[in-house]
């Protein structure tokens, strides 16, 4: 396996007589199959399931998550391993990581379990890490964590933390939401500091299928611990607020890390075959001569499972652009549509943020534009969902715990 790495401007060219022009650098990675590896074996999955069974869960909820998680029993492959976590407000080990050459056995300690009791999610994440440890050589770690419900004996900050050190040991934390009860902020920060995704189980009879989604999305995954790394030349520099945001798949603000020899770098995490990774940069480029001109070297660092190389680095790709005395715009349209992801995220934020400060009128007028933002990209989901939800702030109703959720999801993402 290999990296793909390719990376445009929203406008390669630049006005010889502007003291400083502003550019979006976007830039896409995935993992394709070289020569040498083409037709070879998917890398070992490493799965651990953390599941609430607390009291709340009683009912279809949970056995709806049994039948899910059994399904899930059926996908994985020879090689691959399993564990499962179970909390209320306390957490246990049901089932310790181990290869899948029992599943009978596996699937009998699921079923087993009962909805009672509290909610503790960070212990949860914390036995999940340590069982996810022991199956993490040369393998893919991911997890799935299921709340119905508020963290009430646990602790949010925690949470976040223990995501953190998931990241740090490359493990991916997916973060899954049942019914209309759980945190969505806490939610979010899990997945997005651990590298996963956020999903929204409205309804019990969509576990299965939003299992199945992220599953799939982990088979795709071939090279893990990915950073993009940053060398800027002279007379370009970042923004200062958020200069950097993941797109695509999910939209995350990323934090950005100082590397030797002047480079930076965001995480990237996972890299998958079957979908891209999408970075969005913010720079500022200062008055240049005329004619092509170096803005920056990109690389990835990655490590490769399938042959437990690490640290390995991509070709490096160079940006440049074309400095102009006659300034013509030369727009690129598909980091356009970068650009409009991002606004739309950020303006549903500011909706929720006034919403929060009791501005119901701000908040409406702000969900309206994301859902125009949304409609420019061609996003008719989002746009339906957020401005159905403008539409009853205009109204004088409340939003629902489900319409915030939603607003919240389609915000992130693109609707399929």
């Amino acid at each position: 396996m290999k990296v793909d790495l390719q990376s445009a401007l929203n406008d390669a060219n630049l006005d010889a007589g502007q003291i400083n022009n502003q550019r979006q650098l976007g830039t896409s990675i995935a993992a394709i199959s070289s020569i040498a590896h083409a037709g070879s074996s998917s890398v070992p999955i490493n799965l651990c399931l953390i599941l609430d069974h607390s009291g709340s869960m009683t009912g279809r909820p949970l056995e709806t998550v049994k039948a899910a998680a059994e399904r899930l029993m059926h996908r994985l492959k020879p090689g691959d391993r399993i564990s499962v976590v179970a909390f209320d407000h306390r957490a246990k080990v049901i089932v310790p990581n181990q290869a899948i050459d029992n599943l009978e056995s596996v699937k009998k300690r699921i079923q087993a379990l009962k909805a009672d009791g509290g909610t503790a999610i960070d212990e949860g994440i914390k036995l999940g890490i340590e069982e996810l440890r022991k199956g993490a050589k040369d393998t893919v770690s991911q997890a799935f964590v299921l709340t119905d419900g508020e963290n009430e004996h646990g602790s949010n900050d925690r949470c976040v933390k223990l995501a953190v050190s998931a990241a740090d040991h490359n493990f991916t934390l997916n973060a899954l939401g049942f019914g209309d009860h759980w945190n969505q902020d806490v939610m979010e920060k899990i997945a997005d500091a651990a590298g996963g995704t956020l999903s929204y189980i409205e309804r019990p009879d969509r576990a299965i299928e939003v299992f199945d989604e992220i599953f799939t999305r982990i088979q795709s995954v071939t090279l893990t611990n990915a950073y993009l790394l940053f060398k800027l030349m002279p007379k370009v520099r970042l923004a200062e607020l958020k200069p950097i945001a993941q797109v695509a798949p999910e939209t995350i603000e990323l934090p950005i890390n100082p590397e030797k020899d002047g480079e930076f770098s965001v995480r990237l995490g996972d890299l998958m075959t079957e979908r891209q990774r999408v970075i969005l940069t913010n720079l500022y480029i200062g008055q240049l001569p005329e004619g092509r001109q170096a803005i920056a070297q990109l690389r990835v660092r990655y490590d490769n499972p399938a042959t437990g190389e690490k640290g390995l680095l991509s070709d490096p790709v160079l940006v440049d652009a074309n400095v102009l005395a006659s300034y013509q715009p030369n727009p690129n349209e598909e980091v356009q549509q970068h650009i409009l992801a991002l606004a739309k995220y950020r303006q549903t934020q500011i909706a929720e943020q006034k919403l929060q400060q009791g501005d119901r009128l701000g908040a409406a007028t702000m969900l309206q534009t994301a859902a125009k933002t949304a409609l420019q990209m061609g996003d008719r989901g989002a746009a339906t969902v957020l401005q159905g939800s403008a539409t009853q702030l205009q109204e004088g109703k409340e939003l629902s715990e489900g319409d915030r959720k939603k607003t919240r999801i389609v915000s992130k993402t693109v609707l399929q």
